[in-house]
């Protein structure tokens, strides 16, 4: 399905531009989109020579922690509830380790540490499949729950807000974790009802009540701290967290009698390998997103949009901020540029300015996420991975518009 998403991409960019050029008079259209594919494929190399460094640190860290013992120990904690949403992952597999420390690195908005376990645990998962091009059924879950990933400190949202005028940049807060939390929601139901996956096992019922409610507490209090100490607390949170993983890894290699600096090295070598392994999907899927958007396809629609809406006698306030609800799947920062602007033209603390926030912090960059892990165990074939990400992320653009219609009205 995702040649065929990709594939449309660049038939539509393509037929957009032809349009622009022979009916509309814009000969600069086709130099436009070209300029955006040579851009793009900088951009490509430029992002995955970026992810080398943070690869190698991460994957030597993780080297450590399984040869201690600790991923082991930390993934029992979740290995009831993991087994039970992906039974064909066997118990005690590593698979569960990184999967354990993707999620918890994605909870605490840790995107840099979480892309390193992410692609641990695709390759770990793949070592369980004889059909190495296609995804399995645990796989496509675990991209699912990625690309809706609930995050409890989306503070990038909050900085780009503070910086546009914002009176009040954490008004947002709750919509957002509403949102996000309803795409993960939406993204496991979905995913768990094709694959026939009992979620009102009493195991399962269990964990997410508990997770829940540890959210729920966490954003009451959240919700009562000023900006700047809410940006402080929960930087100092997330770092001291990462710097107490790094040192509790080393010191259990350490008392276990490993060589840590060895088995780091050994771990980080796989950096490399695995960054450039990802370029030619990165490449492929940013450069035909970079088309869609010069072309003006991305225009087109929500100019269609706005019509449909307006015909129906619906409020078309929403409208201004679809934009930034269609990039986000596609391009993260194109979808951040495209909040930047909605807050510049209609103002920070408009209804669309708002709404903009909330989108932005919903859903994951899906198309980007699955470029990546595809491309890191080299899978050619998703199976119904796109439609159900899609899914997760309707969920939660839905819940967003709502959500900010009640509280921003």
């Amino acid at each position: 399905m995702l040649h065929k998403i990709w594939l449309s991409f660049i038939l539509s960019a393509f037929v957009a531009t032809c349009w622009r050029v022979f009916v509309d008079g814009d000969l600069g259209s086709f130099e436009v989109v070209m300029g955006a594919v040579s851009d793009m494929a900088r951009t490509s190399v430029n992002i995955a020579i970026g992810l080398i460094g943070l690869l190698a640190f991460w994957l030597g860290i993780f080297k450590v922690a399984e040869n201690a013992g600790l991923i082991a120990k930390f993934s029992r904690v979740l290995e009831p509830f993991l087994r039970r949403i992906m039974p064909d992952i066997p118990k005690g597999h590593p698979a569960i380790g990184s999967i354990t420390m993707n999620m918890s690195a994605n909870i605490l908005g840790l995107d840099n540490a979480a892309t390193p376990f992410g692609i641990k645990a695709m390759q770990d998962m793949q070592s369980l499949t004889p059909k190495k091009d296609t995804l399995t059924n645990s796989q496509i879950l675990f991209l699912v729950l990625n690309t809706s990933s609930v995050t409890l400190f989306p503070i990038g949202v909050f900085v780009y807000r503070a910086e546009q005028g914002a009176a009040a940049p954490t008004d947002v807060f709750i919509p957002i974790l509403l949102a996000t939390s309803a795409s993960t929601l939406v993204g496991l139901f979905v995913t768990c009802a094709i694959q026939r996956i009992n979620l009102f096992n009493r195991v399962v019922v269990t964990y997410l009540v508990g997770i829940f409610s540890l959210l729920t507490a966490i954003i009451l209090y959240f919700s009562t701290l000023a900006t700047a100490q809410l940006s402080e607390q929960s930087s100092l949170i997330a770092n001291f967290a990462l710097f107490l993983f790094i040192i509790v890894v080393l010191l259990a290699g350490y008392r276990k009698q490993k060589n840590t600096y060895e088995l780091f090295v050994e771990g980080a070598k796989q950096g490399f390998d695995v960054a450039i392994s990802i370029i030619p999907y990165l490449l492929a899927m940013l450069v035909a997103i970079a088309m869609l958007r010069a072309s003006g396809v991305m225009t087109y629609v929500t100019d269609g949009v706005a019509y449909m809406v307006a015909a129906v006698g619906f409020d078309t306030r929403f409208v201004d901020a679809i934009p930034n609800a269609l990039m986000k799947p596609l391009s993260g920062s194109g979808a951040r540029a495209l909040m930047i602007e909605t807050m510049q033209h209609h103002g920070a603390d408009s209804f669309a300015g708002r709404l903009a926030s909330v989108l932005q912090g919903s859903t994951e960059t899906t198309f980007y996420v699955l470029a990546v892990y595809l491309g890191a165990v080299g899978v050619k074939y998703s199976r119904y991975a796109v439609g159900c990400c899609l899914a997760a992320d309707a969920g939660g653009i839905f819940t967003a518009i709502v959500v900010s219609y009640w509280f921003f009205g």
